[in-house]
């Protein structure tokens, strides 16, 4: 795909892997120069409308864009007065659940190029997956899809990565609802996965559903903790390691899988300061101590998710 000739791109939503997917289908044949807001040091811009000695067409790719600097806003507000139509510039930005586009970056995007939310709803996530599934030439039966849903949950990086395996190990193959329960039998902790990733965001309202739909379906409350104090303790590991380490080497580092898990740790990590993240280890601890002596986790846990996902004024 080519880019077209505005060529800048202000891309926002609740997922990052979804945002990268877009960044990439905009981008096309390009690879960009990637970076994290956070890491800015100043002239990337300049750096981006300058001729390379090979003459090869340049891009420039910012991840989390709600945490740039304000002297970076301000050097990104000068170039937007005359981009160049050459050079894509794509930006992202990862809202919480329902917020909107970060208003300054719009307000500076919106004459000059593409603001658009990149978002796929519960009620097209089947249709998404069938998508997907058709890309990778994987024949689904009409009960697959939802059975990884219902399996994995609802995060489209998981359910990608769940195609690419059932890819690998069944080629050919028509899938049912009974080859992705072999495939992944014991991975419906996914749905504790969701409810760790808006607790971490600071999404209350998001981690109240989600613990919700959990002990609705009577999931152990332990096994809900310790999904909790893992997540945590990655989240220790990445802050450990500094901002400007690249995703996969961040990922190779702090033992973690996946590059977009890395992206998406850290960025929940900076949510934090080292004292918020001590403080939760030891609501952990008290909470583990409560539920096995005989306190209800419809409790425990709701308190738990509250001190986390709290805004910083109330952990």
């Amino acid at each position: 795909m080519t880019p077209r000739a505005s060529s800048v791109y202000l891309l926002w939503g609740e997922d990052d892997f979804l945002l990268r997917e877009a960044a990439f289908e905009v981008l096309g044949d390009l690879q960009p120069r990637e970076l994290d807001a956070g890491t800015w040091q100043g002239g990337e811009l300049a750096d981006l409308a300058t001729p390379s000695l090979f003459g090869e067409r340049r891009a420039l790719l910012v991840n989390d864009c709600r945490s740039l600097p304000d002297e970076a806003t301000a050097e990104l507000a000068a170039y937007l007065t005359s981009p160049d139509p050459d050079a894509p510039l794509v930006l992202l930005a990862r809202v919480g659940d329902r917020a909107k586009a970060p208003a300054v970056l719009v307000k500076l995007v919106q004459p000059v190029g593409t603001v658009r939310e990149v978002k796929v709803t519960r009620k097209d996530l089947g249709a998404w997956v069938v998508g997907r599934a058709k890309i990778k030439e994987l024949n689904l039966a009409p009960d697959a899809t939802p059975a990884l849903i219902q399996t994995l949950g609802e995060d489209p990086a998981a359910l990608e990565q769940a195609l690419d395996q059932l890819a690998s190990a069944f080629s050919g193959q028509r899938l049912t609802r009974e080859t992705v329960a072999k495939q992944f039998r014991g991975l419906g902790d996914q749905h504790v996965w969701d409810l760790c990733d808006k607790a971490f965001s600071r999404d209350l309202p998001g981690a109240t559903r989600s613990l919700q739909t959990l002990m609705h379906g009577r999931d152990d409350a332990l096994m809900i903790l310790g999904g909790i104090a893992s997540r945590l303790r990655d989240l220790l590991r990445v802050r450990a390691f500094p901002d400007r380490l690249p995703p996969a080497e961040l990922a190779k580092r702090a033992g973690l899988r996946f590059d977009w898990q890395a992206r998406r740790y850290r960025e929940q990590a900076r949510r934090f300061s080292m004292e918020e993240l001590i403080d939760i280890h030891t609501g952990i601890a008290e909470a583990d101590r409560a539920l096995k002596s005989g306190a209800t986790d419809d409790v425990v846990l709701p308190v738990l998710v509250a001190r986390i996902a709290g805004e910083p004024a109330r952990v």
